[in-house]
């Protein structure tokens, strides 16, 4: 008598993934990651153009999978709602939501005194207020695929009190809280929410931000080099998948152990 293979948990074919922030760093990288493990991925940026040609490059690496590009305003109700709506229309479904889009590279460090009012709220409208808008735009498709999950990309620096960053690390702290909020009201109805919170990560962002970010930090972790975003993508994958349905407004932090030593 033989035994059929179970399939695997990391198995997306499918399953459609909606990523915010997905022209580049870390949202390119887990559109890649989802790509490969078999999802129909919806890949939405602000820079449309952008967004739309890493769709067409990574759809042409996948061929048979409905990947593409859609712009967006995380900040706006009606953008969030229309690129749903879109997703839905492309793709026939939706059931992983991960809410990369950030304000990050364009930040100017200063001491909190010294932030401009101006810069603080923009941080919180993209950081916090998408992630929220996002939720709320995404939950009915959430519901007519009978259950899914949400991943909202924190931060490491949430942790670590990172000084000279205080829009930034307030604004993921808030993704965090709103995890935890989310995580118990979409339960019930078979939705699980939870955080990701990487540390220092090179992608273009960061090394065109923090001076000599290879080595930045590097020497205080238990795995003492820079962490690469394929370090970060098998976190998502997780969280997204069927081996993490139990698993719900928790905050796991990738970041080669830094935060424990």
């Amino acid at each position: 008598m033989t035994t059929a293979t179970p399939a695997s948990p990391f198995d997306f074919h499918g399953r459609t993934v909606l990523i915010t922030g997905a022209a580049g760093g870390l949202g390119l990288a887990f559109a890649q990651a989802f790509a490969q493990a078999g999802a129909d991925v919806v890949m939405a940026d602000v820079a449309e153009d952008r967004v739309r040609q890493a769709a067409a490059g990574l759809g042409e690496q996948h061929r048979g999978r409905t990947i593409v590009g859609l712009p967006v305003d995380v900040t706006q109700e009606a953008s969030t709602l229309a690129l749903v709506q879109a997703a839905e229309q492309a793709t026939g479904r939706l059931d992983v939501l991960v809410n990369n889009a950030a304000i990050y590279a364009t930040l100017t460090r200063s001491p909190y005194h010294e932030i401009d009012v101006a810069e603080w709220d923009r941080v919180m409208a993209v950081n916090l207020k998408g992630p929220f808008l996002m939720a709320r735009a995404v939950r009915p498709a959430l519901l007519r695929a009978g259950g899914g999950a949400i991943v909202n990309v924190a931060s490491a620096t949430v942790m670590s009190g990172s000084p000279l960053w205080a829009h930034y690390v307030a604004s993921k702290g808030g993704v965090i809280g709103l995890t935890r909020t989310l995580a118990n009201e979409l339960g019930p109805h078979g939705i699980t929410v939870n955080a990701l919170a990487p540390g220092l990560t090179l992608t273009e962002a960061s090394l065109g931000l923090i001076p000599d970010a290879a080595n930045h930090g590097a020497q205080r972790g238990a795995i003492r080099r820079a962490a690469q975003a394929q370090d970060v993508v098998g976190a998502a994958l997780y969280l997204a998948s069927p081996a993490a349905a139990f698993v719900t407004g928790q905050t796991l932090v990738v970041d080669g152990g830094k935060q424990f030593i």
